[in-house]
Formats: structure tokens, sequence, C-alpha cells
């Protein structure tokens, strides 16, 4: 699964809220950034951020000179935030709900930012709808299930673990599509082997 951590840009500086606007488009020309964020004044605070959008919007628009303007009289504060170890498919829909066009990405500090644009160069999922993935890992997982079963025994740990695997990554899959399970490989298995779902419901029972 593609992660927030794997398509963000590193290449991230911040700007006091001091600052003047003037300033932080000046540092947004040099590096060629289309938003900044908004360092914290302590390990407490949180960050802020600061887009071409609020400069456009909010001091262009309506005259108002950059160099007296301050960050922190534009900036969105706080902003939402991304988890390093968010799924693409949940940042698109965090910034689809919120209306985001780019977020920090933080883990206690500051590890890059995520926008639009970096979810968009993501060509696989032109090429390979998430569905198409989620039902490959399920196709994969169900095989590896069963061979394991095939080896190890129908009523074994080592063929309830396999299942239970399976289970997890179809159960993530249909909270994802927002789906409902009609039946689970598991359960078509166990339309072959009856054992299985008498051994896992023992299993059940025993461990509590």
């Amino acid at each position: 699964m593609i992660k927030a951590s794997d398509i963000m840009t590193k290449d991230v500086a911040t700007i006091r809220s001091s600052a003047t606007v003037a300033e932080a488009i000046k540092l947004m020309q040099e590096r060629g950034w289309r938003g900044l964020i908004v360092d914290r004044r302590h390990e407490q605070d949180a960050y802020g951020i600061i887009t071409e959008t609020d400069i456009v919007y909010k001091v262009i628009a309506f005259g108002k000179d950059p160099n007296q303007m301050r960050v922190h009289e534009i900036m969105t504060k706080p902003c939402i935030t991304v988890n390093p170890d968010l799924g693409l498919e949940y940042i698109a829909r965090l910034f689809a709900d919120h209306g985001l066009v780019r977020a920090p990405v933080i883990q206690g500090t500051l590890l890059g930012i995520i926008s639009l644009a970096d979810i968009l160069a993501q060509r696989t999922l032109i090429e390979q709808p998430q569905s198409v993935v989620w039902e490959q890992d399920i196709q994969t997982a169900t095989r590896q299930a069963r061979s394991i079963c095939a080896e190890a025994g129908v009523t074994s740990q080592a063929c309830l673990a396999a299942w239970n695997a399976v289970d997890e990554i179809q159960s993530e899959a249909a909270h994802q599509q927002a789906k409902k399970l009609l039946k689970t490989a598991f359960e078509e298995y166990c339309e072959e082997f009856p054992e299985t779902m008498r051994s896992r419901m023992l299993d059940n029972f025993c461990s509590g």
C-alpha cells in the first residue's frame, strides 16, 4: 500500500509566523514552492500553513501591502496534518473532505509536505485501480492459505492463522471500498472443508 511517507516532498522549510508576507513570497519564488509550513513557537504549539491562495485572496485581492502584513494574519493554524503511515486513498479522502490542496506530514516533528500533485503523480492509480490491487492481494493470500492448509492440515493452527490473514485483508478492502462482504474466502473454503470452521470455533472457544 502506498503511504504518505512514500510520496511526500521532503524538501520543505518553515517560516516564522512573525515574518512578513513579502518574505513568504520571496521564499516561495526562490524555491518554487506553492505553500509554506509555519513553524511552531514551542513544542506544544501547532504547525500552521500559508499558501499562494492565502496570499492572493487575502492580501493582493484587497490591495494590502505584503511588506506590512505578517504571516500569522493570513495563515491557517492549526492546519490539518497527515500521518506518514496514512494510506493513499485515506489521504485523498482527507483532502476531499476538507478541500485541501496540500498538508504537512507530521509525526512528532515535521517530515515533509504532500499535495494534490503528489497524489496525482501516482500513475499506478490510473493504470491499476486500488480495487484491482486489493483483489490481487486477496487472491494471493487465499492461494497461500490453501497451500498451507494442504500441507499442514485443514484443522491445524497454521491453517487457521493463514485464513485469519486473508480475513484481515478482505475486511480492510471492504472497509476502504465501502462494500459489504457477502461471503468471505474463508467461508467459501469451509464449504469444501467444514471441519476447518469447526476447528476455528473450537479454537475461539478455548481461547476465551
